[in-house]
């Protein structure tokens, strides 16, 4: 053997060491990345209450894209994530109704945005519920309604949200396996 080359067991040693830095460095890497994907792009969350059903049922997990927002703005009809107003350490999902500037008007069950009529086709056929409003939504603040509308706690409750609590924009339910499905506005 030349000098430098070592015995065969201190080469396989090498090797063993250099295997298991390729695994420790590969370990490290997935989680960097997935703590930045998580952080920044997509992030799971579980849905606890009735509120949105029937289009999110409870128990549903669903991925929300935290991308969205920071090109477009939210449009009426999302279904967003956000921290919840009275207690940001919690979590809230609910429909975008009011975008600011505009007047919201719930009368005889049916919703009004500066004074024209507003079909909501994802709300179940039939439902009724209490008048509410008139609202005129804030600058940078957004009016948001669960969609089982006589079991949620919303905008009519705690008020409008403001932007910066917005989370992300729902996208996908991934869980269970028979709803999985993307998450539509409409």
């Amino acid at each position: 053997m030349s000098e430098g080359e070592g015995t065969l067991g201190e080469v396989k040693e090498r090797r063993e060491k250099s295997v298991l830095r390729e695994i420790l460095e590969s370990i490290i890497i997935a989680v960097v990345l997935a703590l930045l994907i998580r952080t920044y792009i997509l992030q799971p969350f579980f849905i606890p209450t009735g509120s949105m059903e029937p289009n999110l049922m409870v128990q549903d997990h669903i991925i929300v894209n935290k991308v969205n927002y920071r090109f477009w703005e939210p449009q009426r009809g999302d279904i967003v994530v956000f921290r919840y107003p009275v207690d940001p350490k919690r979590d809230f999902v609910k429909r975008l109704i009011g975008k600011p500037g505009e007047r919201v008007e719930i009368r005889n069950s049916q919703l009004y945005i500066d004074g024209s009529i507003v079909n909501e086709n994802y709300l179940p056929e039939g439902l009724r519920f209490h008048d509410f409003g008139p609202v005129k939504v804030p600058e940078n603040s957004y009016l948001m309604l669960g969609d089982n509308r006589n079991n949620s706690d919303d905008s009519r409750v705690w008020g409008t949200l403001p932007k910066d609590l917005i989370i992300g924009k729902a996208v996908l339910i991934y869980w269970p396996l028979d709803r999985v499905q993307i998450i539509s506005n409409e």
